[in-house]
């Protein structure tokens, strides 16, 4: 493989989703020079842009409001296991970062001359804002998007997948990466180093996640010698869409409808069942509207006990609601779905539960740096502010708020260290020019494989026995893929080897899940074991994933305050 000249900046920034754009923006307005480096294209591809729904925060516009009540509901989502110090800055901030994106023109729904905040589970007050309901993180990305043509000091390159974090001396000095339309090796020398490279959902084999949410930055920071915190907590969201078909759509579109028009889940039975599962703690107002851990389990168990729709979910009903209702609160939406043979005023679709979200992360303290000197983490990449499981309307809060602050104090340790010069010895150079064809099994196909093993035995449901079959299996598909990179014959853009370095991150993404949800053996937020049922106060601990030469350690913290 050939090696273009080394690239230096003072701030990389992997990954340009929303969290990665603003952490470039902030840096550059902190007067750094900054590479926003993307695998795909630069704020199109991670989770923020296909992100439809609300954004949760105190701006008290229209019902009063303060930053500690929405922390008081994200701690209690949390079930005990958040970070304090991350998640109070998640929600003190919130407000800032809207009125800055609302001064940007992002143009959130407005009504009587304020700011529109809609009710959502788990929050004990309307308090989430957004564009409109199925284009709110499209409309961010385009305000971002737009804010970077503007900003100066931000090269943005895209179609750059970095493999490798370099570190000397225990301080993250660059990375090195691939171009993947070219199959060139690119080094890079950086100042600081800032992972915002999403989530770990394209694990699972229904997920809701762009291609690239592979974990690629757990996996990044393990290998850089950071630490990882509450790997085990995969939320799952209860209503993607399953049946009938749905093109052009986003699976996940279907909760605006439901909180907005009192959307009923049914089962086989046509029977409302939402307040089986109830319990005093989930009522956001005055229906039952479960929290999305509780709707997974209510949605699960109808299924296992034979009350599943045809295609093995539950119905989602809008028949009770007039038409006219439908298409005032919905109006050019409800022409897409009919284009796509769905009429909500007289069928029913069904839905399943779906990987969306991930509380886990990198371990960070609160000025967002890991345990690694100069690099920096935000966004869904980082852990510890969600706990158990994440309050709805958080996600896109802590990409603004997480992102700012990493870019921020990424750029001011930019100012305390010269450019580091990049040795002609390196590792990770010399590990991706040992790339080599061979007899190997499909790395294509392996990845499915993975995505079905990770659904049926890491999914929301656990027990030992299904971890302990993935975890072997894990580890037996490990030692398949070999210590060198595989490639095909082609030149310059090499599928197999993309494959091959994605599935390479994946596995070992995969075991820190795997291995924490078996240490833990109860039933907390998103981590549900069915031969662990129930909360165990000695478990009101976070799990801590290092990487050593034996493996993966887990060691167990009470992460009350910022690491």
């Amino acid at each position: 493989m050939e090696i273009t000249t080394p690239l230096e900046t003072d701030v990389l920034v992997i990954g340009a989703g929303g969290a990665g754009m603003y952490a470039a923006l902030e840096a550059a307005k902190a007067g750094a020079d900054v590479i926003l480096a993307d695998r795909s294209l630069i704020g199109r591809g991670g989770a923020t842009v296909m992100a439809q729904m609300t954004v949760a925060v105190a701006l008290g516009e229209q019902t009063p409001d303060h930053w500690e009540h929405h922390l008081a509901d994200t701690l209690a989502a949390g079930r005990g296991l958040c970070d304090e110090k991350l998640a109070a800055i998640l929600c003190e901030d919130g407000p800032r970062r809207i009125r800055e994106m609302d001064d940007w023109k992002v143009g959130w729904a407005r009504e009587d001359g304020h700011i529109k905040q809609v009710q959502a589970p788990g929050h004990d007050r309307p308090r989430c804002v957004y564009v409109d309901f199925l284009s709110t993180g499209p409309a961010v990305s385009k305000t971002l998007r737009a804010q970077l043509n503007d900003a100066n000091g931000v090269r943005r390159i895209g179609d750059l997948l970095i493999t490798d974090i370099t570190v000397r001396d225990g301080e993250a000095c660059g990375a090195t990466a691939l171009h993947v339309s070219s199959g060139r090796i690119v080094p890079i020398a950086a100042k600081a180093v800032v992972i915002a490279t999403g989530g770990l959902t394209r694990l699972y084999r229904r997920n809701s996640a762009s291609s690239n949410m592979g974990g690629d930055g757990y996996a990044l920071a393990l290998r850089a010698g950071a630490e990882l915190i509450d790997m085990e907590f995969v939320q799952f969201f209860p209503i993607g869409h399953l049946a009938p078909r749905l093109v052009g759509m986003d699976p996940i579109m279907w909760d605006p409808f439901r909180y907005k028009l009192g959307g009923k889940l049914l089962n086989a039975e046509m029977r409302e069942f939402e307040s089986d599962y109830a319990t005093r703690d989930t009522r956001s107002d005055g229906r039952y509207v479960l929290t999305r851990d509780l709707a997974t389990y209510a949605i699960t168990k109808e299924v296992e006990a034979g009350r599943g729709t045809p295609a093995g979910g539950a119905y989602l009903s809008f028949q009770h609601v007039p038409p006219e209702e439908i298409r005032r609160a919905f109006g050019p939406v409800v022409d897409r779905l009919a284009a796509n043979g769905i009429d909500l005023a007289h069928q029913p679709i069904e839905v399943a539960p779906i990987a969306h979200y991930h509380m886990g992360g990198i371990r960070v303290g609160e000025t967002l740096e890991t345990g690694i000197a100069g690099l920096f983490a935000c966004g869904e990449a980082i852990g510890g502010a969600n706990g158990a499981n994440r309050l709805s309307g958080n996600a896109i809060t802590e990409s603004f708020v997480f992102g700012a602050l990493a870019g921020h104090r990424a750029a001011l340790k930019a100012k305390q260290r010269p450019i580091p010069s990049l040795d002609a010895a390196n590792s990770a150079v010399d590990f991706l020019r040992s790339a080599e064809q061979r007899d190997a099994p499909n790395v294509a196909a392996s990845i499915v494989a993975l995505q079905s093993l990770m659904a049926d035995y890491v999914g929301p449901f656990r027990t030992e026995d299904k971890l302990r079959i993935a975890i072997d299996r894990l580890a037996e598909m490990t030692r398949d893929l070999g210590d060198r990179p595989l490639v095909s014959s082609s030149g310059s853009f090499d599928p197999v080897l993309i494959d091959w370095l994605d599935l390479r991150s994946m596995l070992l993404v995969a075991q820190a899940v795997a291995l924490p949800a078996l240490s833990r053996t109860e039933s907390r937020g998103a981590h549900q074991r069915e031969d662990h049922l129930g909360l165990d106060d000695a478990w009101q601990l976070n799990q801590i994933v290092a990487m050593t030469d034996r493996g993966l350690d887990i060691k167990t913290a009470k992460e009350k305050a910022a690491a």
